[in-house]
């Protein structure tokens, strides 16, 4: 069990409070922000504390972090945050859903696994994925660090997906294939081939866009 200080004051935060204190052995303690998205000191009943004086007031050697924050900046803000905490010494949970069916599998931390998702065996999800609910993670795969699933995705198996992609609502990715880091497929899209960095992928058939200016942030 770990006392826990949870990032951000919006409605991420809202549901991770929500699901540590209902479906987990942790304690949340307190809520941190940084001080300019700060306005008020109190929330859910428990404190708010700049997050750039979260160790001062809350301590590393005694108190644990998440950040469970959106895919923002295709994932860049939450790992922006992740490596600012673990800088300040902080140790990470990881939620995992106790709805949520895995076998063992290896899972980083500061992962946010919520119900009904399925994470077959020999998958391993790497540090900073969000799996949002309802997913079908397949077997024999790998997901990178500071990825997103929404819900409802379909990951086949033997993929190896790359750091920093997002995928929208009831997409699907075709077994055996690498996605190249800071892929985006689109909601109700698939994917049937090995996608390039940075690319975005609409439709079924996908169609790859632009170049996003998002890969200079």
């Amino acid at each position: 069990m770990a006392k826990v200080v949870i990032f951000g004051i919006l409605d991420t935060a809202e549901l991770a409070h929500f699901y540590l204190t209902h479906d987990s052995e942790h304690e949340v303690v307190a809520f941190t922000v940084n001080r300019e998205y700060m306005n008020s000191t109190e929330f859910r009943g428990l404190p708010v504390v700049a997050f750039e004086d979260v160790e001062t007031v809350f301590t590393p050697g005694e108190y644990h972090f998440f950040a469970p924050m959106t895919g923002r900046g295709m994932n860049k803000n939450r790992e922006r945050v992740y490596l600012e905490a673990k800088a300040k010494g902080y140790p990470f949970i990881s939620y995992i859903s106790s709805k949520a069916t895995h076998f063992g599998n290896e899972i980083g931390e500061n992962c946010f696994i919520l119900e009904d998702n399925t994470i077959q065996p020999f998958t391993t999800i790497g540090n900073n994925v969000v799996l949002w609910s309802g997913n079908h993670i397949g077997h024999h795969g790998r997901i990178d660090d500071h990825v997103f699933f929404t819900s409802h995705v379909v990951m086949s198996g033997h993929c190896h997906i790359g750091s920093y992609s997002f995928f929208g609502v009831n997409s699907t990715i075709r077994d055996y294939l690498n996605v190249a880091e800071g892929t985006l497929l689109g909601m109700a899209s698939a994917l049937y081939k090995d996608s390039e960095p940075w690319g975005v992928y609409i439709g079924n058939p996908p169609k790859k866009l632009p170049k996003p200016s998002y890969e200079t942030y």
